[in-house]
């Protein structure tokens, strides 16, 4: 984080002090069972560093969208039976967020102790970063680490509330997003290779906006394409297309131009007669999209033009799938560039979200730089916004 100057968790003397870590425990939970519990893994290093030297620490999280009120179905139990199962001790259970419970069980800690708070987001206070809440909140500890990048872009009460009454450090996690994101953004190893999919031009604009200024190659696929071609003039079908932003289309392509940044699109596209599975589709030049038909996926010919571009790449940022990526038959375009990624020898930064679950899918995270743990957030860092929950922490 050197390049942000933070102050990290081994800035400050944490032993004998109570910790609150904010971390992100947001996991998918079926029945009661956690189903991927990736993020609860990311934050051991944290955890285990303020235990080994002696911290109280009080761990805390929002899961799901409780909608401010204490629903049980919310519960961080799982993730507590998890965490002692990771970290081989007992962790302590707050019935409560900043209740009676919660207070008592934050006092009766012993140095190295960790208890965990219930959901955040049973208070709606949370959201609204209420300073109230932020101050009871902060009440019971002497130190608060962040280390839920995940929730970094968002102005919570535990995410930069809290950070008005306690000293405020970062945590590993945190500190490697923005190691290795702020490092591929502001001293890449070249070529530069960005891809971007996903279905809306409009979620990526500044994105876009911010990369063309830094990047060699910008790579277009997914469902923001087709508004890319309506600008280049062709026939896009019943493919998604923002005709709003047809004309921003056009100025992106000459801004790109202006810089020297070679601008990829697909050459071809597989088109359904029907937005299912079990469509009729075909793959076509993107200048002959009939009428009817709508783009589902990139095809073998921008498949092999978006590997040579991949291939040959210093640095690759991957943000949003390549086509459908819910229905097998149009996954290919987007496995297809997760392997290109994979054997590129890039440095590879996955941005969350469905690229994410792409690369852990298709067994390729081993071999990606760095996966990042929050979709919004990490799309937020590559616009170069500033992140609320990163601001908040105290400077070196």
């Amino acid at each position: 984080m050197n390049g942000l100057g933070k102050k990290t968790v081994e800035d400050i003397n944490v032993t004998g002090k109570t910790c609150l870590v904010r971390c992100d425990f947001n996991v998918p939970v079926k029945d009661g069972v956690i189903t991927d519990d990736k993020r609860i893994r990311e934050a051991l290093k944290t955890i285990r560093y303020l235990k080994d030297n002696g911290a109280k620490v009080i761990l805390c999280s929002h899961m799901g969208r409780p909608k401010g009120e204490f629903n049980m179905k919310f519960s961080l139990a799982p993730v507590q039976a998890r965490l002692e199962e990771l970290l081989g001790c007992s962790v302590a259970m707050a019935t409560d967020v900043i209740g009676e419970d919660a207070k008592a069980k934050a006092a009766a800690l012993k140095d190295g102790e960790v208890m965990l708070l219930e959901n955040l987001r049973f208070h709606k206070e949370e959201e609204k970063n209420v300073p109230e809440f932020a101050k009871e909140l902060a009440s019971m500890a002497e130190i608060y680490v962040n280390d839920a990048f995940g929730t970094a872009h968002r102005a919570h009460a535990s995410t930069a509330g809290v950070a008005d009454y306690l000293p405020a450090v970062c945590g590993y996690l945190i500190q490697k997003e923005i190691e290795i994101m702020g490092t591929a953004l502001e001293n890449p190893k070249r070529p530069f290779v960005a891809i971007l999919g996903g279905a809306k031009v409009s979620d990526k604009i500044g994105v876009i906006e911010n990369l063309i200024d830094k990047v060699d190659t910008l790579v277009i696929g997914g469902g923001m394409a087709y508004t890319f071609f309506k600008a280049k003039g062709y026939e896009v079908g019943k493919s998604i297309c923002e005709d709003d932003k047809v004309e921003l289309a056009k100025e992106l392509m000459a801004k790109a131009e202006a810089k020297g940044v070679n601008f990829l699109l697909p050459v071809d596209t597989v088109v359904g007669d029907d937005f299912r599975e079990d469509c009729n589709f075909k793959t076509v030049d993107s200048t002959e999209i009939p009428a009817e038909w709508q783009g589902l996926d990139i095809g073998e010919k921008s498949r092999e033009l978006f590997d040579e571009a991949i291939r040959n790449a210093g640095t690759v940022v991957w943000n949003g799938p390549m086509g459908v990526f819910e229905m097998p038959e149009f996954a290919k375009g987007t496995k297809a560039v997760a392997k290109s990624v994979a054997d590129s020898g890039a440095i590879s930064i996955i941005g969350g979200g469905d690229s994410a679950a792409a690369v852990e899918q298709l067994g390729y995270a081993e071999k990606m730089t760095h996966i990042s743990t929050g979709g919004g957030a990490s799309l937020e860092f590559l616009e170069g916004l500033v992140l609320p929950g990163i601001a908040a922490l105290n400077d070196k």
